[in-house]
């Protein structure tokens, strides 16, 4: 037999048993990318490039009116509209639920079309054809451009991470087909109501000449276009080159009163409460008690600036507010304090309170409880049903305790209270609508004990001089303890919304209330 080398021999079991280049099928099901990782890094793609394509070319330029504007798309988780009023402050509407909200910054006046309007307001009747047009216009501008914004954008990003043609037109037609989407929801949720309900953060002095008067809201405007005359022609008077910060000047028939509450010894609350009566031109405040905090003969004091905030001064008293304290009040020029139910009329409108029945100026929880205020809103109720009955019925209830103020429900058609420090509003079951006010002392002292200061809150609360019905309401807080902020939001009943049926309420009052 012939004999083999052993090299020969090791080259041969080698290449017999070499592994295979192949790797086993477990091993390629493993670095197969997975197809969810694929998906939303594209996803990240478009909506980064759509965003970034919005921003760098996004933007378009139109005229409104007398106003220069610029336009633009954002992505947002709840949709809307912004209408920047630099350097005043800005608008909020709730125009539509999309991912995309509408900007439009108001840049400068356009000094001929501004001056023709100042000089022959006549033209002002013409002005709400002109705006729609010009929001019409300037709306499709956008759309085109916001189309070739995000598809141009999300196509740049695509070629950049994917160096692919085919992927960056996927990440540009998606691009698009989710602009449709938002632009189809917005069209689907589209509010033209909501200008109708404005918030305005800014300037504290210039929200009323921005939002504008209620009673005008309420009776001469029903469409959407005329709105938006409506406050270009209030953003026009405030950039008259010509003059300051227009004065707000309200409607004659509108009657205005300013709700304030939980006051709890803060000095600072007197000098807004000042501001307001100035700027809103305030026919009667009303205080829902807590003024002072411990409610001792030593605090009196704190109540001396009162005669001198420029408007009638209606009080009931909280639970820190001792008699001690309501005997003071009772003897200060210009102030009426209600209790018992007993009614006054002061500006013209008819009010009717009761005192808190509770003193717990320790935080302390007296034995009458919940029990207590129901006993004093019953009590405050019949008296509101004996006004009713006398033919002098009562326009406005006011009690500290909201338990105590749900009483009054069917007596009356507004109550206001307070206590709680966060203001709300409510239709109660038989047709009161009871508005609850925050803390127009940012909670006083107590501002200090938690993480974040306490907002100071107030309302104006507009009413109709002949029918003495709530017709709207501005919510104000300003920041609380070292903030700065300041926003104004207006609110309409819903009988009072252009196209509805008023409500018939619980009071039906058919003359002037009398003294």
């Amino acid at each position: 037999m012939a004999r083999v080398p052993v090299a020969a021999l090791d080259r041969m079991l080698k290449r017999r048993f070499r592994p295979s280049a192949r790797p086993l099928p477990a091993l390629e099901l493993a670095e197969r990318p997975r197809p969810w990782l694929n998906a939303l890094g594209l996803a990240a793609v478009v909506l980064v490039g759509a965003w970034l394509g919005l921003l760098v070319v996004g933007d378009v330029r139109a005229p409104v009116g007398p106003v220069n504007t610029t336009m633009a798309l954002r992505p947002s988780l709840t949709g809307g509209t912004k209408i920047n009023v630099s350097p005043l402050g800005a608008l909020t509407l709730d125009s539509h639920v999309a991912p995309v909200r509408l900007d439009v910054n108001v840049d400068q006046l356009d000094p001929l079309r501004s001056a023709a309007l100042v000089d022959h307001p006549e033209r002002l009747s013409g002005l709400q054809d002109e705006v729609a047009r010009d929001v019409e216009h300037g709306t499709l501008d956008l759309a085109v451009r916001s189309s070739v914004a995000v598809v141009a954008g999300a196509c740049a990003l695509g070629l950049a991470v994917y160096r692919r043609p085919g992927r960056a037109l996927a990440a540009g037609g998606l691009a698009l087909t989710l602009l449709a989407a938002s632009g189809a929801t917005a069209y689907a949720t589209w509010n033209p109501r909501s200008v109708l309900e404005p918030r305005f953060s800014g300037l504290l002095s210039s929200a009323p000449s921005v939002v504008g008067n209620a009673r005008s809201i309420v009776t001469e405007f029903d469409v959407y276009q005329k709105e938006l005359a409506r406050l270009v022609t209030n953003v026009t008077k405030l950039y008259d080159v010509t003059s300051t910060l227009p004065a707000y000047q309200p409607d004659p028939s509108t009657l205005r009163v300013l709700h304030v509450s939980d006051i709890h010894l803060n000095p600072a609350s007197w000098k807004i409460i000042a501001s307001l009566v100035r700027q809103y031109k305030v026919d009667v405040i009303v205080d829902s008690g807590d003024t002072m905090d411990h409610g001792t003969a030593a605090e009196n004091g704190f109540l001396d600036p009162i005669p001198d905030l420029g408007a009638p001064y209606v009080w009931v008293r909280g639970n820190h507010d001792s008699r001690v304290t309501q005997r003071y009040l009772r003897h200060l020029k210009n102030v009426h304090v209600l209790d018992d139910g007993r009614a006054r009329t002061v500006g013209g409108l008819r009010f009717a309170g009761i005192g808190d029945p509770q003193f717990t100026p320790d935080r302390s929880q007296a034995r009458g409880g919940d029990a207590a205020e129901r006993l004093a809103g019953d009590r405050l109720a019949s008296a509101l049903h004996d006004q009713r009955a006398a033919g002098t019925p009562v326009d406005v209830a006011i009690a500290h305790e909201p338990v105590a103020a749900r009483e009054t429900d069917g007596e009356v058609p507004l109550v206001l209270c307070g206590h709680l420090h966060h203001e709300g509003t409510e239709v109660l079951k038989y047709g009161t609508r009871l508005r609850m006010e925050g803390s127009t002392g940012g909670s006083g002292l107590r501002a200090v004990e938690r993480r974040y200061p306490a907002p100071i809150e107030a309302s104006i609360l507009y009413f109709d001089r002949d029918t003495r019905r709530l017709q709207a309401w501005d919510a104000i807080q300003l920041g609380g303890l070292g903030l700065t902020t300041a926003e104004v939001s207006r609110h309409l009943p819903e009988e009072n919304l252009p196209g509805a049926t008023p409500a018939p309420g619980p009071t039906s009052p058919s003359s002037p209330a009398s003294p």
